[in-house]
């Protein structure tokens, strides 16, 4: 059966390795936790459909290597992505002063409009805290991004920063600021009648004109 969606959106989830990347995508995707999770070697990819305020939205997620020497494959993958994931490990302060330099990656190889949410993960693991949520909170108000804290072993947060980071991106087509049909905006009309009804109102003036013999 053919899936009927609104939009798709192109997202990907970014980090240095050993921050539970892939975990957060496999908790997405299958709603539950991958045991048996080695460092992603290259790319992995996934999608959902989802409802983003009341619109049917594709999330065409692309999870990428964090271990440097994949870098110059992954970068190749970041060209037209919409929103991000921006994951860091709560218990390595290394994941998580690597930050600025994923930033920068994303905001340069993919669109400086690309729409961000901040993960600090493994929230189930407290006891062994080493970023406090008050200083990530800090750094995602400087750099204007998204900010969570969310647990692929446990799930909480999980669906809620894919589905926060696609409501931006949908408020942001809504206003304008967004433009699907421009190339590499990393956002495609799934069901034709979408980009029929947005142009409709445009349509029936430019025919009422033709029509009209004053």
């Amino acid at each position: 059966m053919t899936e009927t969606y609104d939009f798709l959106f192109k997202f990907l989830v970014i980090g240095s390795a050993g921050s539970g990347k892939s975990c957060l995508l496999h908790q997405f995707i299958e709603n539950k936790f991958k045991q048996d999770s080695s460092h992603t070697i290259g790319v992995e990819f996934g999608s959902r459909v989802v409802m983003v305020a009341g619109k049917t939205v594709k999330l065409q997620i692309w999870d990428t290597a964090g271990q440097e020497r994949f870098r110059s494959v992954t970068r190749s993958y970041y060209r037209g992505a919409a929103g991000a994931l921006l994951v860091y490990d709560i218990t390595s302060r290394e994941t998580y002063n690597a930050l600025t330099n994923w930033l920068t990656d994303a905001r340069t190889l993919a669109s400086p409009n690309i729409v961000i949410i901040l993960c600090g993960n493994k929230k189930d693991l407290e006891a062994d805290r080493e970023v406090t949520f008050l200083e990530a909170s800090r750094f995602a108000q400087e750099n204007e991004v998204m900010f969570l804290e969310t647990s692929a072993l446990t799930g909480e947060n999980v669906e809620e920063a894919f589905l926060k980071c696609g409501r931006t991106i949908l408020n942001k087509i809504e206003s304008g600021e967004l433009d699907p049909e421009r190339m590499g905006s990393g956002i495609q009309y799934g069901d034709t009648t979408v980009r029929q009804l947005r142009q409709s109102p445009q349509a029936g003036s430019e025919q009422g004109r033709d029509q009209c013999n004053c």
